[in-house]
């Protein structure tokens, strides 16, 4: 079941597109033909990070990556590393992340890594974090929110909060909340403007309004792996359209965007011996992404002068694309951030919402 859960939204994404535009699609995506940007399914992570102007060289840019100790993340951290990003990485094993550090620091002898303690399941754990990042007096210009775990057993987290939801999107929410303030400082004090990136994934557009429900993900009676991590999903969209409009209110040199990374290949499912796993492996294969050419879009939205300004949007292989009817729904992205602001503060701060 684990195999199908990873190898159907692959399938979906050529599925879900109407008869007109499956053919074209799907050759486009097959041959990474590239888009308007430039960059299509085949780019890699190093490709989009090495052509990207973004960057000067007059000032070291900051950049915290969830998730950065393996697969995209940890790819997203060795690319702009190279580019002279000062990379920060919250990790829970900080053994894996030192690991990590040694990697990068030995492809880039100059590179900058920093590790931090985080579990992004516990809130407690996420607002240390902050404190700790924010008392060392550090720029920030870029966050990628990239963690994300995908659970098939119900789980709960230390708030006793589902696993999947409090990992993907709960601790990702409160970590933007926390640190937000200090990319708008760093960039009126810059010029630069800062860039948040949700990571989050085609499979959102499985989530019907009749199942997203706050409370229930909270707090699920009849648990589905796949539908969970859909819900937290979907709610990283919604969190990225909310946020862009509060940052064009406060008129902010700040931009949030989402990006579904593609579905990529990991050592999964040859952890899964059999023909029938063989043959999906095998058609799937066709399909998947490298692991550095999932990591393209995180590092075009974070580092591309081509995105400057672009806020609220989703991006797909390197290019701005189309996410579902919910997802695009203004009043169902502010109830979420409300709900999930009044659920923090009572959590974390006993104050009412």
């Amino acid at each position: 079941m684990l195999v199908v859960a990873i190898v159907l939204p692959c399938c979906f994404e050529i599925l879900s597109l109407n008869c007109g535009t499956l053919m074209k699609e799907t050759l486009r995506y097959l041959a990474g033909i590239v888009g308007p940007s430039g960059y299509g399914s085949k780019s890699t992570a190093e490709q989009v990070a090495n052509s990207c102007s973004y960057l000067v060289d007059s000032q070291r840019l900051t950049a915290i990556i969830t998730g950065a100790t393996s697969g995209i993340g940890e790819e997203t951290a060795r690319a702009v590393a190279k580019r002279g990003v000062r990379v920060v990485i919250p990790a829970r094993d900080i053994k894996k992340a030192a690991e990590l550090k040694e990697r990068i620091r030995k492809d880039n002898p100059n590179a900058e890594v920093i590790l931090c303690e985080i579990d992004l399941s516990s809130l407690a754990s996420v607002k240390r974090f902050c404190n700790e990042f924010l008392a060392l007096g550090l720029p920030l210009n870029i966050l990628i929110n990239n963690a994300g775990i995908f659970s098939q057993k119900l789980e709960f987290s230390e708030d006793k909060f589902e696993m999947t939801f409090a990992t993907n999107y709960l601790g990702h929410y409160l970590l933007t909340e926390m640190l937000i303030q200090k990319m708008i400082e760093t960039a009126e004090q810059t010029g630069i403007q800062g860039r948040i990136i949700n990571l989050s994934s085609v499979i959102h557009s499985w989530v019907g309004r009749d199942c997203f429900h706050f409370n229930q993900m909270l707090h699920p009676i009849n648990y589905n792996g796949t539908r969970a991590y859909a819900q937290s999903k979907l709610a990283t969209i919604l969190h990225a359209k909310e946020i862009a409009k509060q940052l064009k209110a406060k008129n902010a040199n700040v931009t949030i965007n989402a990006v579904h990374p593609g579905i990529v290949k990991t050592g999964i499912f040859r952890a899964h011996k059999g023909f029938i796993t063989d043959s999906i492996f095998f058609i799937a294969s066709k399909l998947l992404k490298s692991i550095s050419q999932g990591a393209s879009t995180s590092c075009y939205v974070a580092l591309s002068p081509q995105v400057e300004g672009m806020s609220g949007k989703y991006f797909v292989d390197c290019n701005e694309s189309n996410c579902s009817v919910l997802a695009n729904d203004e009043s169902e992205a502010r109830r979420l951030w409300r709900q999930t602001r009044a659920l923090i503060r009572r959590r974390l701060y006993q104050t009412p919402c």
